[in-house]
């Protein structure tokens, strides 16, 4: 294992065990950005990660500790930031990531023949960036996509007469199921009485983007949370955000219930 301690001769002072965790780091992104291009969401924030990664190598290559910390905080923003990917109703385009894999195995080319560790660093994050990105392209499904983005949330949404959602609450959260019969699109959802965006998650933690006739999703609202605001549309069409209500007595003041 000595050798993961010792530096890489294209890459300078950058030692085995570092390449092999932004190589790791960058493998999730990429797979990410595919799962997340399967949802309508294309990187926004995300590709935040790039410069990150980037950074890190930089940071031993100058030997500038602080770089390290820029890269860090970069690969969070790139993680957690809630805009870090969004939703799309086109399939991305194909030829600025083509560009950027080419320029970077340009680059990667000079970069080999004068062994130049930052001119090498540049050439990788090029070819990540226009490589996840192709990866977008053809990971994006063929399908339309509703446009139910965040500006539904502030805008007038339609509610059913007859409900096409429905909640369980359990002790892992609410539990909405589509009752209808069809397909329908999901934009995001609130507990109530909060000015709040989620992304409608999977009982395994997966972001759907469509809820399937007799599909079940997972909103984790807490022991005070009193409802839940789901908005959603049907899928494949461009029609008005419809929204969903439920309302319940919070489990955390079950006590104070009474029956009529």
């Amino acid at each position: 294992m000595n050798f993961l301690l010792l530096p890489l001769t294209p890459l300078g002072p950058i030692s085995g065990a570092l390449a092999l965790s932004v190589a790791l780091i960058a493998v999730y992104w990429t797979v990410r950005v595919a799962r997340e291009a399967r949802g309508h969401f294309v990187p926004g924030v995300a590709y935040w990660a790039v410069p990150g990664l980037a950074a890190l190598l930089v940071a031993a290559i100058l030997d500038v500790p602080a770089l390290f910390g820029v890269g860090g905080a970069a690969l969070l923003l790139s993680e957690y930031w809630p805009g870090a990917y969004r939703l799309s109703t086109e399939r991305p385009a194909f030829a600025w990531p083509a560009v950027g894999v080419v320029i970077g195995a340009v680059v990667l080319a000079s970069a080999a023949q004068r062994t130049e560790p930052l001119l090498l660093v540049l050439a990788l994050a090029l070819l990540l960036a226009g490589a996840a990105s192709l990866i977008a392209v053809a990971a994006y499904p063929r399908e339309p996509r509703a446009a139910l983005g965040f500006q539904v949330r502030w805008k007038t949404a339609l509610v059913p007469e007859w409900p096409e959602l429905n909640v369980t609450l359990t002790e892992r959260g609410a539990h909405l199921k589509n009752v209808s019969r069809r397909k329908l699109a999901l934009g995001g959802w609130s507990p109530a009485g909060v000015n709040a965006w989620y992304r409608v998650r999977g009982e395994h933690g997966e972001v759907l983007a469509e809820l399937r006739v007799g599909q079940v999703a997972l909103l984790p609202v807490g022991a005070w949370d009193s409802g839940v605001r789901v908005w959603y549309g049907n899928a494949g069409a461009q029609d008005s955000a419809r929204l969903f209500r439920a309302d319940w007595t919070p489990a955390a003041r079950s006590s104070e219930r009474v029956l009529n």
